[in-house]
């Protein structure tokens, strides 16, 4: 979704307007409020907000569902290792990391 210079308001203008601006994201608009030139907040629906967050969801359970679909299909080409070896392999790049980033603060 696009927006127009209309749809950004200056913090000061969002202020005195509030109650303008809320029936305009009620009514589906969505606007984008600045401090000092940047963007700083959102303003939309709540009902708006809960339908994003919903898509957010489902959009973590599809790649939950695509991660355990590839694990499947590690399991069954036979590439599994035990949690223990699992384990310490995240042991071993974490050492690595910590070894790293020492040598190069040093």
């Amino acid at each position: 979704m696009g927006f127009s210079s209309s749809d950004v308001v200056p913090f000061t203008q969002a202020r005195a307007n509030l109650s303008e601006l809320a029936d305009q994201a009620k009514a589906g608009a969505e606007k984008i409020i600045t401090k000092n030139g940047e963007s700083y907040v959102a303003l939309i629906d709540a009902a708006r907000l809960d339908y994003y967050h919903q898509l957010e969801r489902e959009r973590i359970h599809l790649l939950l569902i695509e991660d355990a679909r590839r694990g499947l299909a590690d399991i069954a080409a036979g590439k599994t290792i035990t949690a223990d070896q699992a384990l310490a392999d995240l042991q071993s790049r974490r050492a690595g990391v910590k070894a790293r980033t020492t040598k190069q603060r040093g």
